[in-house]
């Protein structure tokens, strides 16, 4: 069994739900997983109760809540009443209460800068933090896929959340970073309290982990650090992020990205992409 690495979270989004990874990420010193209660078809809780219900007192558990079964297909919604309820069942579902319990993407029904967005985001947040203080859950957060919108809502008289997930890694975009880190800047959290996810932009086997060295952004020596090991490790300079969410359901995959986080980012070079990315927005034409 290996030492424990808080920095990775199994992420269980288009996890199968095996009893397999659970254990193996326990050997391997992943004792932190990140589910929603979407996934998996609205059923991912009871799955994963069903694939190691004894096992879950050993791991730390986050979930989200946002998204709801309408009509057979998934809807949006800020309603504080309907994320109390989601989080309460989450508890049921689970057989315990959850570490930490994300207001999953609430872009996707604040989408402008009004007052009664700011309003409707406040109040949404505030529920989520009362179930924190009511025991069905430890703590509470944010994850945006795409916070750009989120910035202009953001004030003191918002609730300050535990944790905000975002995207992260060398295809998250400028304008993503930026808005991830003004967030973070605001509420003035620390940079385990930032997590990153989706570090490859959707998928770690896309042809263009064929084409791209990462490896340029990790400091030599890395012989044998594959493309994909540096792509992982650099979505934690981009933007700088604690921990990182990452899905998969092989045990060797997940073996592979604990041993990329032996090597070290090389700070300059990811500053220089940086630079480069923001000089391709200037570059697009409107």
């Amino acid at each position: 069994m290996r030492e424990r690495d808080p920095r990775i979270v199994l992420g269980l989004h288009r996890s199968r739900y095996e009893r397999r990874i659970l254990t193996s990420a326990l050997d391997l010193g992943v004792d932190s997983i990140d589910t929603s209660f979407n996934y998996h078809g609205f059923s991912a809780h009871t799955a994963l109760a069903a694939a190691g219900r004894e096992l879950l007192p050993r791991f730390w558990l986050s979930t989200k809540v946002g998204f709801f079964p309408a009509a057979g297909q998934a809807e949006h919604s800020l309603d504080p009443a309907h994320l109390r309820e989601a989080v309460e069942q989450s508890n049921r579902d689970l057989g315990r209460a959850p570490d930490l319990v994300f207001l999953h993407n609430p872009e996707r029904s604040v989408n402008s800068s009004s007052s009664a967005a700011q309003d409707r985001l406040g109040v949404a947040c505030a529920a989520v933090e009362r179930a924190a203080t009511d025991g069905l859950c430890g703590g509470w957060g944010i994850a945006s896929w795409d916070p750009r919108s989120l910035t202009g809502l953001v004030d003191r008289t918002l609730p300050r959340p535990d944790v905000i997930m975002v995207r992260a890694g060398l295809l998250a975009g400028i304008d993503v970073l930026e808005a991830s880190e003004a967030l973070a800047t605001h509420w003035d959290l620390a940079p385990d309290q930032l997590w990153g996810m989706s570090p490859f932009g959707g998928s770690a086997t896309q042809p263009l982990w064929g084409k791209l060295d990462p490896r340029m952004f990790i400091q030599a020596p890395h012989d044998g650090l594959s493309a994909v090991q540096a792509a992982f490790r650099a979505a934690y300079g981009l933007p700088r992020v604690g921990r990182v969410a990452v899905g998969t359901d092989s045990p060797s995959h997940l073996g592979e990205l604990i041993d990329a986080l032996r090597y070290e980012v090389h700070p300059a070079r990811l500053c220089a992409y940086r630079r480069l990315l923001c000089e391709q927005q200037v570059r697009q034409p409107l």
